[in-house]
Formats: C-alpha cells, sequence, structure tokens
C-alpha cells in the first residue's frame, strides 16, 4: 500500500478494531526510540514520556543528532510508514498513540485483510515533507541535507514511484554513481562496482529485471550488459568535469529529480476503470498510484510506470464520495477538460480508494495554502516554472481562461498523459445527473475548485443534439 498526506482525520474511539491496550503507563517512562531515515539506518533516541511527546518535540532531538540546521527544518516531516500505510504527521501529532491506533486507522483506509492487519507493524520514518516548496529545497547547501533529500529521492526513482524516460533514468544514474563512488574511475573498477552493488543500486528496478518481450529473447545477460555499458558511457561524461564537489552533484540529482512534474508527491493506492475490450466489452479495474504534491495530482499505472493522468490544480474540479452500500467503494471524482470525436467535454475520472478521503483533505489543504497566498509567500506560487516542466508534458503550458486544450495524442514519455487509455465519463448533464450525453451545461458538476480556473466548463449552442 502506498499514499498518504498529512491531513488524514480523527479516528473515532467508537467500534474500535484495535486491542492494544492504554498508553498511560507510557507517559513517564523514558523509552528508546528509533526514527528510521529511507536508507534503513536509524536515529536513537531516549524519549522521556514516550506516550505524550509530540512531534515538534521530538524533531528538536532528531535535527540535532543529524545535524540538521535551523533553516532546513522545515523540508523534512516525519511519517508512520508500513507496507500497508504511509501517513505524515502533525506537529501535534503523538506518534506513540497514533501507533495504538494503527489497526484502526489500516482498517479505515485499506483493503488489507485481517492478517494482515494483524500482524502490520509501523515504523517512524524522517522524510521530505510534502508541503516543502522545490525551490525552497535548491537553496540548500548544507551537504547532509541534502544527502537526506537524495536518499529519498534516489529510492522513489529505483522504485518506480518517480517514473522517467531514459535520458532521465542514465543520467540519474551515472550521477548516483559519482556520489557513490567517486569520479575518474578507470572503466573496469566502475563495472565492477556496479556489479558488486547490483545494477539495480542505479538504475530503476523494473527496467533491470523487464525489458519486455524482445529483451527476453536476447536473455537478461545481454539486457544488463547493455544497461552497464549505457551507465558507463554516461558516467565517463560525466567525470570530464572530475573537479566538482560532492555537493555539486547531490544538487544536480535533485534539480533532474525536480522536472519530473510529481518529485515529492504524498502517494496513494487506488483503483480505475479499464476501458472495456472484445466482444463481451469486459473492463475490470486497473492498479494505480495517485501523487499529491503542491502543484497537482497525478494518477500512475502501477505496472507501466507512466502517466495516465497529470492535471494542476487550476485545471481540475474534485470531489470526494461515501459509498452507498455495502460493497461499493470511496470514490475520488476528478473532473477535467477533453474531447469526444472532436468536440470540447468535460470528462470524469472515477477513482476508487478507502483513501479517497485522505486525497480529497490533501488536494483541499493544497488549494487552500495557493488561495492564501503562502506558496507566493516562500517565492513558491504552485506552478511548475517553464523551465523545469518537461517540455512535451499534455497540460503544463500556461492557457488563457476559457481556452481549450489541443487535440490530445499518444506521447511515448512515461510523463505525458493518456487521456485515451482512460475510461471516464465524458458528459455531465445539466450537473444534476451523471449520463453519457453529448455536453450542455453551463457549471462545473463539482464545485470545489482552484481558483483562478483554467479549466472551464462546456458550453454548448441549444441546437445540439441530446442523446
Amino acid at each position: 500500500m502506498e499514499g498518504d498526506d498529512s491531513e488524514f482525520p480523527p479516528e473515532s474511539s467508537e467500534h474500535s478494531h484495535s486491542q492494544r491496550g492504554s498508553v498511560a503507563s507510557s507517559v513517564t517512562r523514558a523509552q528508546d526510540v528509533l526514527v528510521y531515515l529511507v536508507t534503513d539506518s536509524a536515529v536513537h533516541l531516549c524519549v522521556e514520556g514516550v506516550g505524550c511527546v509530540s512531534v515538534q518535540e521530538m524533531g528538536r532531538s532528531v535535527r540535532e543528532a543529524l545535524n540538521v540546521p535551523d533553516s532546513a527544518q522545515d523540508a523534512f516531516a516525519f511519517w508512520l510508514c508500513s507496507p500497508l500505510l504511509e501517513l505524515q504527521l502533525k506537529p501535534k501529532h503523538q506518534p506513540y498513540k497514533l501507533c495504538r491506533q494503527w489497526q484502526d486507522l489500516l482498517y479505515r483506509f485499506t483493503e488489507a485483510s485481517e492478517d494482515d492487519i494483524a500482524q502490520d507493524e509501523p515504523c517512524l520514518q524522517y522524510r521530505r515533507n510534502v508541503f516543502y516548496p522545490k525551490i525552497k529545497e535548491l537553496q540548500i547547501k548544507d551537504e547532509g541535507v541534502l544527502r537526506l533529500l537524495y536518499d529519498e529521492a534516489r529510492m522513489n526513482i529505483l522504485d518506480g514511484r518517480y517514473p522517467c524516460d531514459p535520458e532521465h533514468w542514465l543520467a540519474l544514474g551515472a550521477l548516483s554513481c559519482a556520489i557513490e563512488l567517486g569520479t575518474g574511475l578507470e572503466e573496469q573498477k566502475v563495472i565492477a562496482a556496479i556489479r558488486e552493488k547490483k545494477l539495480s543500486s542505479f538504475l530503476p528496478g523494473h527496467l533491470v529485471v523487464g525489458g519486455g518481450f524482445l529483451s527476453t529473447l536476447r536473455g537478461k545477460g545481454a539486457r544488463q550488459a547493455e544497461l552497464e555499458q549505457s551507465l558507463l558511457r554516461e558516467y565517463q561524461t560525466l567525470s570530464q568535469d572530475a573537479s566538482q564537489d560532492p555537493t555539486h552533484y547531490l544538487r544536480q540529482y535533485l534539480s533532474t529529480c525536480h522536472t519530473l512534474p510529481y518529485y515529492g508527491c504524498a502517494f496513494f493506492s487506488a483503483d480505475i476503470d479499464k476501458p472495456a475490450q472484445g466482444i463481451l466489452h469486459r473492463g475490470g479495474r486497473k492498479a494505480v498510484t495517485v501523487g499529491i504534491s503542491l502543484e497537482g495530482v497525478y494518477v500512475m499505472d502501477v505496472k507501466e510506470k507512466h502517466v495516465l493522468l497529470g492535471l494542476r490544480f487550476n485545471e481540475l474540479s474534485w470531489d470526494h464520495s461515501y459509498p452507498d452500500g455495502e460493497g461499493d467503494s470511496h470514490i475520488l471524482w476528478l473532473e477535467f477538460d477533453g474531447e469526444e470525436a472532436g468536440t470540447p467535454v468535460n470528462k470524469l475520472l472515477k477513482i476508487y480508494s478507502k483513501q479517497a478521503e485522505l486525497m480529497s483533505g490533501l488536494i483541499e489543504f493544497c488549494v487552500e495554502l495557493r488561495s492564501a497566498g503562502e506558496a507566493a509567500a516562500t517565492g513558491m506560487d504552485g506552478e511548475v516554472a517553464p523551465a523545469q516542466a518537461p517540455a512535451d508534458q499534455v497540460g503544463t503550458a500556461e492557457r488563457p481562461r476559457g481556452n481549450r486544450r489541443g487535440k490530445l495524442r499518444r506521447q511515448s514519455s512515461v510523463v505525458c498523459s493518456r487521456v485515451h487509455s482512460l475510461n471516464t465519463i465524458s458528459y455531465v448533464d445539466d450537473g444534476k445527473e451523471i449520463k453519457r450525453l453529448k455536453p450542455k451545461r453551463a457549471a462545473s458538476f463539482f464545485t470545489r475548485q482552484a481558483p483562478p480556473q483554467d479549466y472551464a466548463a462546456v458550453q454548448v449552442a441549444e441546437s445540439l443534439e441530446q442523446g
């Protein structure tokens, strides 16, 4: 299970599934606490009254242990993480008490079985803060802080959470070699080091073990050798300027990651409907990851490791609906501009997830930050800067309000939206009832929007045939 945000609602004390006891016995007792980093190393703390210690109080001790300067303290946050759920905590949260409620949170926000929930245990992690602007990250000069940010970005690249194109993952892999191995090494030493650490320590794992049908025919060994040589060439190009200090490569790695629109997202596990296929028009559901950041919402294919839909907040409306009955799902609705047979329409995407409430809350909070001008006050307006946005990303160029997108075409880049592959509801009649109709309405179906809107409801002449 992936996912999360800091805005998870308070858990009701009634009908609790958790069998864990009171925290009263731990209020005054000193206990050892391990705060993990993404590299699985840990900061060891001895905390008095751990049952009542807040994230804010614990943060001071962790920053002191890691030598994080006060100027960079907002770059990081505490998370409770397990294979089933990830939650970023607020400064006022008390980690120990939330650990005691972990089973309740799993029942509420995951589809995990009772056995899996009973065996799951969270760990406390110190990771990047979802609400920390990218532009402030590039102003950091402390090598230790840059290393912490690099470690997390690298993990997300290798795990496929940050899908990227070959030119990106090769460049990032070479930078990792320079950071981990140093620059200026001879060819044989580089190859030996790569093989010792394994190729998956430098390149995304799904590329190393996968590669498609043709790669299977060539054999795993041939593909590994090809990737090694590509990585070596990129590393040798990088090593031509061996005078750079380590912080240069750390910052360059982060800068490259910043070109990916979903860098710094909180991630959620979900499903969407597959388009009907075959004579019987069978559909089913596809597993997706939903990433939400200060800039927008990104729906990514878990299996294929590419973007299905990427929208900035001013390009969408959204809402969250609760299940109507037993067996129904929580749904996050995304509404955005599109085309149907050359006609501008409003499209609705249904995202099924028990974390829909978390996703909706995070979107709302990010929109409020933008509206209040907090992001602008820190030098970050919430938009992807033209220099940072991929040149071929669909929907990232500035558009005057009311203008429509050009025709969406199939893109080869993993960063580009693939709206054609989504099973969306294309029309909404008068904002009252969802139907597959030709468009005729004057307002968004949803009222939850981020002003000012580039997104615009479809307005069609009265003479347009309804059907």
